[in-house]
């Protein structure tokens, strides 16, 4: 792994994804529509303030895992990745070149949707925000992580959209936005304690709730240690094309 062609490889990426105008709006724009979608709906009610931290946690996630996998698929069947690792470039150059990339896009993403959330839209906050802004950063590279390694499982686009059920809904429906977590029945406790969407919406619901930052700190490790395990693993089972 090198430096300078991982940062090649991330200068390619923000390139293409700057000329496609709909996947860009996707990735910066969707997450704050569905956002101020839901504070509508419940405008008059305090619902927003209890599944707020939640969503912020979610949307980043689910956008990243979808245009990641179908992204490094699309390179693959193509024929670009096979071209692109013929050069004197590793996987893990690739990988962490469109990590980097896609993390750049996430930043800008989960800034978007933090600031609309709480400055217009009022979502409480107790704890930084900048703290808050930091743990939806980590879980859209998350999300963009677990693309790149689900991607090497699909053979077309459509298959990598598949592997959403399998992998991002369970998660949604186990960490903790519709029955929290110490009260759903055992086996799914245990199941969700070791999902890790279920830590970055504990740690945004933490800042929502209280202004100690110790647990925050501790989810948001583990919601990293998830996210280099997925890039760790998608350089390993990664393929030079599809078959």
């Amino acid at each position: 792994m090198t430096p300078t062609t991982t940062l090649a490889v991330s200068g390619r990426v923000l390139t293409q994804i700057r000329r496609d105008r709909r996947t860009l709006a996707m990735l910066l724009v969707l997450p704050c529509l569905l956002i101020t979608l839901l504070w509508w709906m419940f405008e008059d009610t305090p619902v927003f303030d209890e599944v707020g931290p939640a969503l912020l946690a979610m949307f980043p996630f689910i956008v990243m895992f979808l245009v990641t996998s179908v992204t490094t698929l699309r390179e693959r069947s193509g024929g670009t990745l096979e071209r692109l690792l013929a050069m004197p470039m590793g996987k893990l150059d690739f990988l962490l070149g469109y990590g980097v990339a896609f993390g750049v896009i996430a930043a800008v993403q989960s800034v978007l949707a933090v600031a609309l959330s709480v400055g217009l839209l009022g979502l409480d906050v107790q704890g930084p925000v900048w703290l808050l802004t930091v743990v939806a950063i980590v879980d859209a590279v998350l999300g963009t992580a677990l693309g790149l390694f689900v991607s090497a499982f699909a053979q077309t686009e459509f298959q990598a959209v598949q592997f959403m059920p399998a992998i991002v809904i369970p998660q949604i429906l186990l960490c903790g936005l519709f029955v929290p977590r110490d009260q759903l029945p055992t086996v799914l406790e245990w199941v969700s304690n070791v999902l890790p969407l279920s830590y970055a919406v504990d740690a945004m619901q933490t800042l929502t709730r209280t202004a100690e930052t110790g647990d925050v700190w501790r989810d948001l490790a583990v919601v990293a240690g998830y996210a280099v395990a997925g890039l760790v693993l998608g350089a390993a089972t990664l393929r030079r094309r599809t078959p």
